[in-house]
């Protein structure tokens, strides 16, 4: 038996994410009264208190904050479906792609025409996202497939298949100790200051933050920093740079991704051009 509708998880996740009944109601164009009402009634239904009310402050109880999470997960989910039931039933729906800029590894050019001679071939609309979101991009329906990267990119939830697999380099002004390398270790990086990356928690909380890799790349130019990436990331290589490979990085992988509960001929249609493209390339 389902004890929540959706609409009641969302009046508790305004209420939530404003801890103010008055805010939560403007947003949800709702009377204030009615919201308190849908929220008592949601917490007698449940049996627990989601929140603690003062005439100045609303707080989350243990059980608020566990019904926010996971409610917010169940909102997600039954919005996705909507989405890729919608999707699944329209002929005319286009593919999208989702990458970050230059994140293809010189690939999608010959991906996109080996696909478009595919007898069921769609328009491709081709994303770009942050540097850490392209596979929630894929688990929340936003986008049909995505190129990422392996093994920084998260796959749980998400198929792929392998397209490259190349080396990592660490990237360094021209006039770094390292530039003259002809190749390094991990080892040697030791005390470089290394990209903070907009949106993923941890790393040196006094290193610059980048949103992307061009920005990245003018930082090092200027010497604030270095940088170990996939080699394809670094190519061409930009004036005032240079590219040293590091012998112990774990490789890199380019790998086409997909929700793994997504089986429309759309998305195989796809991958098989895209695997063609990338076993073309792969020395026999």
């Amino acid at each position: 038996m389902i004890e929540l509708e959706t609409r009641e998880l969302e009046y508790f996740l305004a209420v939530a994410d404003e801890l103010h009944f008055g805010r939560a109601a403007v947003r949800l164009s709702i009377a204030q009264p009615a919201l308190s009402k849908a929220i008592r009634r949601i917490e007698t239904r449940l049996g627990v208190t989601l929140f603690v009310r003062s005439s100045r402050h609303v707080e989350l109880t243990a059980a608020g904050e566990a019904l926010r999470e996971h409610g917010r997960h169940a909102v997600d989910a039954v919005g996705a479906a909507v989405r890729n039931a919608r999707r699944a039933g329209d002929t005319r729906a286009h593919l999208r792609l989702v990458l970050k800029p230059g994140g293809d590894a010189g690939l999608l050019s010959a991906i996109l025409a080996e696909y478009s001679r595919q007898p069921d071939a769609r328009r491709v609309d081709i994303l770009f996202s942050g540097p850490t979101d392209r596979n929630d991009f894929l688990r929340d329906g936003r986008a049909d497939v995505g190129l990422l990267y392996a093994p920084f990119d998260d796959l749980d939830g998400l198929d792929h298949e392998t397209l490259i697999a190349e080396d990592r380099v660490v990237v360094v002004a021209a006039g770094h100790r390292l530039a003259g390398r002809a190749a390094a270790r991990m080892a040697d990086l030791e005390g470089e200051t290394l990209p903070r990356w907009t949106g993923i928690a941890g790393g040196d909380a006094a290193a610059p933050e980048v949103a992307d890799v061009v920005q990245m790349l003018h930082m090092i130019a200027v010497s604030r920093m270095i940088a170990v990436l996939p080699r394809s990331l670094v190519q061409p290589v930009p004036p005032g740079l240079v590219c040293v490979p590091v012998l112990d990085a774990p490789p890199s992988r380019l790998v086409l991704a997909w929700n793994e509960r997504d089986r429309r001929p759309l998305v195989a249609s796809f991958v098989a051009a895209a695997l063609t493209i990338a076993d073309a390339g792969r020395p026999a």
